[in-house]
């Protein structure tokens, strides 16, 4: 059994910074594509930024150039470096990761961490 637990999330002003941290755990043989999503009060679910196991990365427009994901593969991570956050940040933040464990490949999702930037 895979898990995906997040962590780092916690309530800053605008303009200020946070760091997620996702971390990937259980029988895991390899992992492909990492991410993190967010869903705002009200709204549909949205990617926010993911990174493939070669490093290569893509974001939303929104969060570019003040957002940067990393992982480090030794440890199964991934990261969300957050700066000159915007209230319309706040949201919940999920971490998700296509891994090949015990029961094959499988799109996993963590419980999610919730970030608050107030204005």
């Amino acid at each position: 059994q895979v898990q995906l637990v997040e962590s780092g999330g916690g309530l800053v002003q605008a303009g200020g910074s946070l760091r997620l941290s996702c971390a990937a755990s259980g029988t895991i043989y390899r992992v492909n594509i990492m991410g993190w999503y967010r869903q705002a009060p009200g709204k549909q679910r949205e990617l926010v930024a993911r990174i493939t196991s070669g490093g290569s990365t893509n974001y939303a427009d929104s969060v570019k150039g003040r957002f940067t994901i990393s992982r480090d593969n030794a440890k199964n991570t991934v990261y969300l470096q957050m700066d000159n956050l915007k209230p319309e940040d706040t949201g919940v933040y999920y971490c998700n990761g296509d891994i090949y464990g015990g029961t094959g490949w499988v799109d996993y999702w963590g419980k999610g961490t919730l970030v608050t930037v107030s204005s």
